[in-house]
């Protein structure tokens, strides 16, 4: 009796943490995002006198010739671009890694530590891409959340490749596969869990990044969506209403996708742990 008590108050607290850290936000920013200016400065928990849903969602959706359009387009291309290459290069990256043993390996797994510990610097990477000629451009700042990634990436698949028999890779090999069909016709099918984990956790990441387009992204031509919260704040006056509409509006992507793909992520990354 005492230990069923004690799991039946674990869930209890588990579900009245959750609620707090992310129901109450979630609730708070929807309430005022459809209130008037007035009503949205008081920053109160309260109900709207009046809901004008409709008045602050064509006021942001219009705001600068329509920014937040330009936005979303902008956001769509540098994710769906930038997860592409993450997955096909860090399957291969760590297939290399975990089937081939070489003196090479420890300096390899040193740069993907490294990538994971090491923080970013701007200033060089800035000066880096003017050289390339690939600073302010959308395929700059793609290579960039390319490059961030990939460490997190490569030990998610070496994890999950670690699990399947090289003996596999032998067969194929002895039925006239060559290195490149034997990673896409045999490994990469196998990767499958492994790969809607990383599609969706690095979707949401790069969708919600709001540092590297702030630096290496510059102009309103070329913003993403987190950067059009600046559309309705300033040093003297913010618009608050509009603000959290623009939030509620970013946020409901990557909240769907979090909402139908939450149990293929942690099958992917218990998947690995447990394998790798």
């Amino acid at each position: 009796m005492t230990t069923a008590l004690k799991r039946y108050g674990l869930g209890v607290l588990a579900i009245a943490v959750t609620v707090v850290l992310f129901i109450v936000p979630l609730a708070f920013m929807a309430l005022t995002a459809v209130k008037d200016r007035r009503e949205a400065a008081k920053l109160d928990f309260a109900w709207p006198t009046t809901f004008n849903f409709i008045e602050n969602f064509q006021d942001v959706l219009s705001a600068r010739k329509f920014m937040l359009v330009t936005a979303f387009i902008n956001s769509t291309i540098l994710t769906v671009a930038s997860v592409t290459i993450l997955v096909i290069l860090a399957a291969m990256v760590a297939w290399i890694l975990q089937r081939r043993r070489s003196r090479w390996n420890g300096v390899a797994n040193f740069l993907i530590l490294s990538g994971l510990i090491i923080p970013p610097a701007v200033v060089p990477t800035i000066w880096v891409l003017q050289s390339m000629g690939l600073f302010k451009t959308l395929p700059g700042l793609i290579l960039i959340e390319v490059a961030f990634g990939l460490s997190f990436c490569v030990m998610l698949f070496r994890a999950f490749i670690a699990s399947i028999p090289k003996e596999l890779d032998e067969a194929a090999v002895i039925d006239g596969c060559g290195p490149v069909r034997l990673f896409f016709r045999v490994i990469f099918p196998l990767l499958r869990s492994v790969i809607v984990t990383v599609i969706v956790v690095q979707s949401v990441h790069i969708f919600n990044d709001f540092q590297n387009p702030l630096y290496f992204l510059p102009g309103d031509a070329n913003a993403t969506v987190q950067l059009t919260l600046f559309n309705f704040q300033s040093q003297f006056a913010t618009s608050y209403n509009l603000l959290f509409m623009n939030i509620l509006l970013i946020t409901i992507p990557p909240f769907i996708m979090y909402l139908f793909f939450n149990r293929q992520i942690v099958a992917g990354m218990t998947a690995g742990a447990v394998k790798g």
